[in-house]
């Protein structure tokens, strides 16, 4: 609250915080048990009463993020929280496949990492080769160089 009253807007994050693993426990769902259930509702319950104008919830069990969607009075995007909210997210360099791994609720819309693994090793072919840089990618002075 105390930002929101200084006009600075503020989004909150439910559920699976990864800046908070350490103090959380792990990278898990969040939202199975009913101990976990209630903690994570009354967060987003409070955060929205707090004047978040939109809540993130992130690794949640879908029927947990559906009931905080309609619980209250703000958007809630989602991240691992499935198609119940209001809208969603996904981390760019997971959905590029940027990574070896990738949480369950991440689809990957390309394989990059191969992409680049594949760029790299081509250019340190080339370079080793001496085949790069090659005399397009090279200036050349219009006199000839004296000693």
């Amino acid at each position: 609250a105390y930002l929101v009253q200084r006009g600075i807007p503020v989004m909150g994050h439910v559920g699976l915080r990864p800046q908070a693993v350490l103090t959380d426990g792990a990278f898990k769902a969040k939202g199975r048990t009913d101990e976990e259930r209630l903690r994570v509702m009354s967060e987003a319950e409070a955060t929205a009463d707090a004047g978040a104008f939109a809540v993130v919830i992130e690794g949640v069990a879908e029927g947990l993020a559906r009931d905080i969607t309609l619980a209250i009075d703000k958007p809630t995007i989602g991240i691992g929280a499935s198609s119940a909210c209001d809208g969603q997210i996904l981390v760019t360099p997971d959905m590029l496949g940027l990574f070896d791994w990738t949480p369950k609720f991440v689809r990957r819309y390309a394989d990059l990492r191969g992409e680049i693994d594949r760029a790299v090793a081509a250019y340190a072919d080339d370079v080793k080769a001496r085949r790069f840089p090659a005399e397009v990618e090279t200036y050349f002075s219009k006199k000839p160089a004296t000693l």
